[in-house]
C-alpha cells in the first residue's frame, strides 16, 4: 500500500524519514511517499483535504485540527507519540546583549527579557518574536518564558515564521527572536545571528512536541505504519546510528544542511547550548500517546485563551489513540 506522509524540515522528523529511507516501512508492506511541507499551516491542511494521509505534526495541532479550532474539519487521530521536547528560545545577539542577565540561569534570563522587553514597550517599538504556529508548544513556551519574567505576554508581539525561515527573518531584523525545533536554533548560533536563552524544556519539561497524526479511514494501515514509525525511532535512538543517521537527515530532500550543523543538535553542543535530551532519548520519545499529555495540551490552550475555560473537556480521547498504539505494539 502507498502512502502520502508529510513532514516539516527538522530533526525530529527523523523516525518518518528513516522508516522511508531503510526499509521499515516496506517490511510493513507500505511504500512511503514523503514530502517536505512549507509551513505547518500547508501540512494541517493538505491533511484535512486528504492530500496526505498522514504526516509528522506538531502534537496541539493535531488537536486542534480535529477539534475544529484550526483549519478545515478533519478526522485525524494520534496513534504515536514522536518526540518530546527539543525546542529552544533562540534572541538576536543584539537583544541579548541589551538584555545583559545576571547569569544564565532562564528565571534571571526571563526577568533580563522582560525588562527589555517593557523598556521597547515604552518607547512605543514592541519586541518582535516567532513562533511555528499559535497552536504549538512554541508559542505556549513563549508565554511561560514571558510569565517566568512577570512579563504580560501583551508586552510584545508573536508572528508566525516556519522553522526553516526563523534564521533568515533574525537575520534580516524581521524579528528579534524565535521559539523553534531543532536544527534551526543551532544553525542560527553558528551564523552569528542569534544566542539561545533557554530551552523549551526548562520552561516545560517533556513537553509533548511532534506526533504521528493520520486519517481515520487508512483504517488497516495504521497499524502497520505504527509499527514501522516505532522501529524506526528505536534505530534513530541506538547511538551506533547516530552518524548515518545525521549524515541522511542533512541531505538535500530533507534538511539541506551541512551534516555538521544536523549534528550539533544530536551532541548538545555546549557551546550552542542546545538540547540533547529529545535526540539521546528517541527510543523513550516514540511511544504510546498519553492521554495526560493530551490534557496538558488542552490546558495550554485555554491558558492561551484559545479555547474558554471549560471548553473540550474529555475531547483529547477522541484524538489520542493509545489503544492503537498498544495494538500496533503487541507485534513490534
Amino acid at each position: 500500500m502507498r502512502l502520502q506522509l508529510g513532514y516539516v524540515p527538522l530533526c525530529d522528523a527523523a523516525p518518518l524519514i528513516a522508516a522511508h529511507e531503510l526499509g521499515f516501512a516496506r517490511a510493513e508492506g507500505l511504500d512511503l511517499d514523503l514530502t517536505a511541507e512549507p509551513s505547518w499551516a500547508t501540512l494541517r491542511d493538505r491533511l484535512a483535504l486528504g492530500h496526505l494521509d498522514g504526516a509528522h505534526m506538531l502534537a496541539p495541532l493535531a488537536l486542534a485540527s480535529r477539534l475544529a479550532l484550526s483549519g478545515p474539519p478533519s478526522d485525524l487521530i494520534v496513534p504515536l507519540q514522536l518526540s518530546v521536547n527539543g525546542n529552544a528560545i533562540t534572541l538576536s545577539r543584539g537583544l541579548w546583549a541589551a538584555m545583559d542577565p545576571a547569569s544564565e540561569d532562564p528565571t534571571d534570563v526571563a526577568r533580563a527579557f522582560a525588562r527589555a522587553a517593557e523598556e521597547r514597550a515604552r518607547a512605543g517599538r514592541l519586541l518582535t518574536l516567532g513562533t511555528v504556529h499559535p497552536f504549538s508548544c512554541h508559542s505556549y513556551q513563549l508565554r511561560l518564558f514571558a510569565e517566568a519574567g512577570g512579563l504580560d505576554p501583551a508586552t510584545f508581539r508573536t508572528v508566525v515564521v516556519p522553522p526553516q525561515y526563523s534564521v533568515e527573518t533574525l537575520a534580516r531584523g524581521l524579528v528579534d527572536g524565535f521559539c523553534a525545533g531543532a536544527p534551526w536554533n543551532d544553525v542560527a548560533v553558528a551564523a552569528g545571528h542569534g544566542r539561545i536563552a533557554v530551552q523549551g524544556g526548562a520552561l516545560a519539561p517533556d513537553a509533548p512536541e511532534k506526533v504521528l497524526a493520520v486519517s481515520e479511514r487508512l483504517d488497516g494501515a495504521i497499524l502497520p505504519l505504527v509499527r514501522a514509525v516505532a522501529r524506526a525511532g528505536r534505530w534513530c535512538a541506538d547511538p551506533e546510528n547516530r552518524a548515518e543517521l545525521i549524515h541522511r537527515l542533512a541531505r538535500r530532500g530533507y534538511l539541506d544542511l551541512d551534516a555538521a550543523l544536523v549534528g550539533r543538535a544530536f551532541a548538545g553542543d555546549p557551546n550552542a547550548r542546545s538540547e540533547p535530551g529529545l535526540f539521546l532519548r528517541f527510543g523513550a520519545s516514540v511511544e504510546e500517546p498519553r492521554l495526560e499529555d493530551a490534557e496538558w495540551l488542552v490546558a495550554q490552550m485555554r491558558a492561551a485563551q484559545q479555547v474558554r475555560s471549560g471548553a473540550l473537556e474529555g475531547s483529547a480521547a477522541t484524538v489520542y489513540r493509545p489503544d492503537l498504539y498498544r495494538a500496533a505494539a503487541a507485534d513490534l
